[in-house]
């Protein structure tokens, strides 16, 4: 497997039209694939070589809800939001409209500059 320029974390394996991808999060993996052979056999050689659990189609993940079904995949992070509300005494707050114009357009040669930033 290859890892990514882009994050540290992330591996993967691509061949014609397969891939595979391995992203680790402290003690955590997640694996996703095109290909379910080779997902087996990764698997299989992270098993032999480290003591590992398959917890089966991935559910959450750092803060994040994920529903697969055969339409595609919706994430959402639904459940983090109401646990920061749950923590912060804010759940039963009422809702309020956005104290400003959500349509505005803003520009950086507009307005005053503040005389102290």
């Amino acid at each position: 497997m290859s890892r990514s320029e882009v994050d540290q974390s992330v591996f993967y394996r691509h061949s014609s039209a397969r891939c595979i991808y391995l992203i680790v999060y402290v003690d955590d993996i997640v694996l996703t694939r095109s290909d379910n052979l080779g997902i087996s056999l990764l698997k299989q050689h992270l098993c032999r070589h480290f003591q590992t659990k398959d917890l089966g189609k991935l559910r959450y993940f750092l803060g994040i809800e994920v529903t697969q079904s055969n339409s595609g995949i919706v994430i959402s992070q639904r459940k983090y939001a109401l646990d920061i509300l749950e923590e912060t005494g804010l759940m039963n707050s009422k809702a309020v409209e956005t104290p400003m114009d959500p349509n505005i357009k803003l520009l950086s040669k507009q307005g005053e500059l503040f005389s102290d930033p």
